[in-house]
């Protein structure tokens, strides 16, 4: 980290944490211990959302994720981070922390860093948009199909955009991309205090459960 990198505070409930630096505040936000709305102190009293601040790219990074041998147009950039990768298909690093979704003229390209033993590691991948089939929309999260030669279902992709406003942004760039049939979507994640249906199917077994017992318990009290 450069010393004249930013810090900054978190303002929460009116007290101020930190300061951090804008990658601990990117991992905050991945983890979901802050939101998108949160709000933020600079050095020079200036306030900003987490929001404002993901969509900033760092003057100065160890890894360029834009850096190419080759040309191609760039239609628009967003940082996100890799929440999940389901089914076989392509090879996709397990990349951490923040990355670069870069929509190219006949790519989605997506650089970052990930883990190989004790030492991190660059990398990209390319996902061509005519084999971008569906993508589908879950707050600031995109989960976006991947037509797979050979397979019968698409290879899931789920990134975190950190708004809503810039996940619909970029599936606006996927030309083909239909959203997932009904019946392909993923489960909607459980609300806290809200019971999802295997949590119901186990709670009504359950019941029926301690209900046997106890008649059974009846039964053979009565013939003894």
């Amino acid at each position: 980290m450069e010393l004249s990198e930013p810090r900054f505070h978190v303002v929460l409930d009116g007290r101020q944490v930190g300061p951090y630096d804008r990658r601990t505040i990117v991992g905050m936000r991945i983890r979901k211990t802050l939101s998108s709305a949160d709000v933020l102190l600079g050095a020079d009293g200036a306030r900003l959302t987490v929001a404002d601040l993901i969509g900033r790219w760092p003057r100065s990074r160890d890894f360029n994720p834009t850096r190419s041998g080759s040309y191609s147009i760039v239609h628009a950039t967003y940082p996100a981070s890799v929440r999940s990768v389901q089914g076989r298909g392509l090879a996709i690093p397990p990349f951490r922390g923040e990355v670069e979704a870069r929509v190219q003229a006949d790519v989605l390209r997506i650089a970052g860093r990930f883990r190989q033993g004790l030492r991190w590691r660059d990398d990209r991948v390319k996902l061509p948009l005519h084999d971008i089939v569906h993508a589908g929309l879950h707050g600031s999260e995109v989960e976006l199909g991947l037509r797979v030669a050979g397979e019968s279902e698409p290879q899931r992709l789920r990134l975190e955009l950190f708004t809503p406003e810039l996940a619909g942004e970029m599936v606006d760039w996927l030309p083909n991309a239909a959203p997932w049939p009904a019946r392909s979507q993923a489960a909607a994640p459980v609300a806290p205090g809200q019971v999802g249906p295997v949590m119901l199917w186990l709670s009504v077994a359950g019941g029926i459960l301690a209900v046997g017992l106890v008649l059974l318990v009846l039964l053979v009290r009565r013939a003894y």
